[in-house]
């Protein structure tokens, strides 16, 4: 069975077949000077399949222009150790993060084959855990772990950012299953949760860096946002340069409409 909507936003069309496909597409294409006719304040198409990974309690692909990450939930009905050891109530989330090898031009080594994992890879996932433990209450979802898996399939930049964004998706399908089964009276969910990244390149303030503007970029930074307006983290630095607070507050405006339209691509995904 297929079938089309309409969503009322700017860019926005949803679709699906089997599983369900959200995807968020650019208006008709204005000359700009991005390498891919982007207008400085337009996202990369997005595209979300949800129950990509059929024994993970949620999951889904999101396909954010050239990158690909599936984003997969899985529940342990025990919590770690130093929770019981400091009587700490509720639950835990926590993410793992990784590149597979064929995800970039040249082969990316396997962390497991270094013996350990990569800084940038540690960094992510602690991102990843920080931003959905922000939506979430914790204490309503009872004594058991919550583990969230984002693998990169392909790499185009904004790997970060679409695992948070697809991470969120899989988390509510994995709560919606906990309440089917009876294992969850409500939904703990608070806030939705989405990332996105900005950036100056050659003096103009961009959203959504692709691969090619994000290493020609003087200033690069990203936004994790909730739906309250809120900020959940920010990451950003000048790249062998300084940015002024005139340009701070041009890529936050920036930033925030780009989360707008995220939530809203993520919450059709959802009602699909």
């Amino acid at each position: 069975m297929q079938y089309r909507f309409g969503v009322a936003l700017p860019f926005f069309e949803g679709y699906a077949s089997g599983t369900f496909m959200t995807e968020l597409s650019p208006a008709k294409i204005v000359p700009a000077a991005r390498a891919d006719g982007r207008l400085p304040h337009q996202l990369r198409p997005i595209r979300f399949q949800n129950h990509i990974a059929p024994y993970a309690s949620g999951s889904t692909l999101i396909e954010w222009g050239n990158t690909r990450v599936i984003c997969g939930v899985t529940v342990e009905e025990s919590v770690p150790r130093w929770m019981k050891e400091q009587n700490v109530v509720g639950g835990w989330i926590t993410a793992e993060y990784s590149m597979l090898p064929y995800s970039t031009l040249q082969r990316k080594q396997r962390d497991i084959s270094k013996g350990k994992i990569d800084g940038r890879s540690q960094e992510i996932q602690r991102l990843i855990g920080r931003a959905m433990r922000a939506a979430i209450d914790l204490q309503a979802v009872g004594p058991r772990t919550i583990w969230i898996d984002c693998d990169v399939l392909q790499a185009d930049g904004g790997t970060r950012t679409a695992a948070i964004t697809g991470a969120y998706v899989a988390l509510s399908l994995a709560v919606k299953k906990l309440m089917a089964d009876g294992k969850l009276a409500k939904n703990p969910i608070s806030n939705g949760v989405a990332a996105v990244s900005v950036g100056v390149v050659e003096g103009q303030p961009l959203l959504d860096l692709c691969y090619t503007e994000d290493v020609a970029a003087t200033v690069d930074m990203n936004l994790v946002m909730n739906s309250e307006e809120q900020f959940i983290e920010l990451q950003g630095t000048g790249e062998e340069a300084c940015f002024s607070q005139g340009e701070l507050e041009s890529l936050l405006a920036l930033g925030k409409g780009g989360i707008k339209q995220l939530l809203s691509a993520q919450q059709a995904a959802l009602q699909g």
